[in-house]
């Protein structure tokens, strides 16, 4: 198997671990060194503690070739990474008179005093080498020490992702002689992880050595992801195709996608394509499905509107939802999803509607309804589908997995309507 540069990504900030931000630096940065040829292999999240720190750039130091350090740079005394770094490499702080220049200049386009704390932003450990920061003020820092390349970026996305574009990204291209990563996903719903492999072991175990597959499952959703290794990139994009052409046939009935395919994106291209409008019915979802479908720019185009129908004088002032509908059968029934949606593509006039019914939790269920249940509806000019879930007992995963499986309902109507010619 071909053998790729190794990195490892370290976050600094109590604020990290503390929950109180969101580390969205790590998943950019691995993308993009993946992107270049240079395998994340791990990420270490560290408070702003000099002792954890020192451990993590010692224990990365022996696996990677490339260390990635964001955060800890600011001008207050809880940004400790520069002194950090200092006591790492046996050197001391000091003033970099071009990092000093650009941090002056900073403060004087924008009209502001400098104070010393911002004058030690331009402090930087003797060996390091400067990587001027025009987006911010503090600077990046590059290191090497024993074949391994330490690369220190403000924590700030803004600034972090620039300075990487334009800075870390080109150096490391030309510092490592790097392969090729190149990743292709397979999008599926309706069929759980484990199923999922047993369809596809064979294919699975037939895989060529520079091919790895992992499986990625979220929200009634797996992704197939399909990860390549090589040195020709025309060559491993062939690969990767065939593969996937190989396994399509196994598992087609639940493929919705491929690669950044959402089902809203996809439900959107079909709608689209036929010249067909859509609207939706939601009760348990309150909104949910309507935000997922309009959250696709030029969703204008298709999609007409939602009735929020949480109650059942709604149901029926509105949709049409018939009274004895709801005392027979109940809200949550297949029955009054059928009549949600079909009121809906009348009210909405549209080509087509899904509606969604049923208890999202945590309270609210019976023995014969408990929690997690959910009727969904998809009515045409035609007919009209309507499935029953039977999730979990978590209100968010519900709403989250009953707005998936709308979609996808919508998706196989499409398909098999008539208003598609397949070929």
């Amino acid at each position: 198997m071909i053998s790729s540069t190794r990195a490892e990504i370290i976050t600094i900030g109590d604020e990290i671990l503390f929950g109180q931000i969101i580390d969205t630096n790590t998943q950019w940065i691995g993308t993009q060194l993946t992107d270049i040829g240079i395998r994340p292999t791990r990420k270490t999240s560290v408070g702003d503690n000099k002792q954890d720190i020192l451990s993590a750039f010692t224990e990365a130091s022996q696996r990677a070739s490339v260390i990635i350090v964001t955060g800890g740079l600011g001008p207050t005394r809880d940004d400790i990474t520069k002194h950090t770094f200092c006591e790492y490499f046996g050197t001391e702080l000091e003033i970099n008179q071009d990092a000093l220049a650009l941090v002056t200049s900073f403060f004087a386009k924008r009209g502001r005093v400098m104070t010393e704390l911002n004058i030690q932003q331009a402090a930087l450990p003797k060996n390091c080498t400067y990587i001027p920061n025009l987006w911010g003020t503090a600077p990046g820092m590059w290191f090497e020490k024993d074949n391994v390349v330490y690369v220190s970026l403000p924590g700030v996305p803004y600034e972090m992702k620039n300075l990487m574009e334009h800075e870390i990204l080109p150096r490391l291209k030309a510092k490592f002689s790097t392969t090729i990563i190149q990743h292709k996903s397979i999008r599926t719903i309706g069929i759980g992880e484990s199923f999922l492999a047993e369809k596809i072991a064979d294919w699975e175990t037939a895989l060529p050595e520079h091919i790895k597959l992992a499986y990625l499952p979220h929200f009634g959703q797996v992704r197939l992801r399909l990860t390549g290794t090589g040195t020709d990139q025309a060559m491993l994009d062939r690969d990767l195709q065939a593969q996937v052409s190989a396994v399509t046939p196994l598992i087609e009935e639940f493929i919705f996608g491929y690669d950044l395919d959402e089902l809203e994106t996809v439900v959107g291209s079909l709608l689209k394509e036929n010249n067909a409008t859509l609207g939706t019915a939601e009760s348990c979802t309150g909104g949910y499905v309507a935000s997922r479908i309009t959250s696709v720019s030029g969703s204008s185009q298709y999609f007409e509107g939602s009735v929020v129908s949480y109650s059942n004088a709604v149901k029926m002032n509105v949709l049409g939802v018939k009274q004895e509908t709801l005392l027979e059968f109940g809200a949550v029934s297949e029955q009054t999803a059928r009549e949600m949606a079909e009121g809906a593509r009348k009210v909405l006039n549209t080509t087509f509607a899904i509606a969604t019914t049923g208890i999202a939790g945590p309270d609210g269920g019976t023995p014969d309804k408990p929690v997690g249940t959910v009727w969904i509806a998809c009515a045409t000019p035609n007919e009209t589908f309507t499935q029953l879930l039977s999730l979990r007992n978590d209100r968010k995963i519900n709403i989250e997995l009953t707005s998936s499986y709308a979609l996808n309902l919508l998706r196989k109507t499409i398909l098999k309507s008539n208003l598609i010619v397949q070929g």
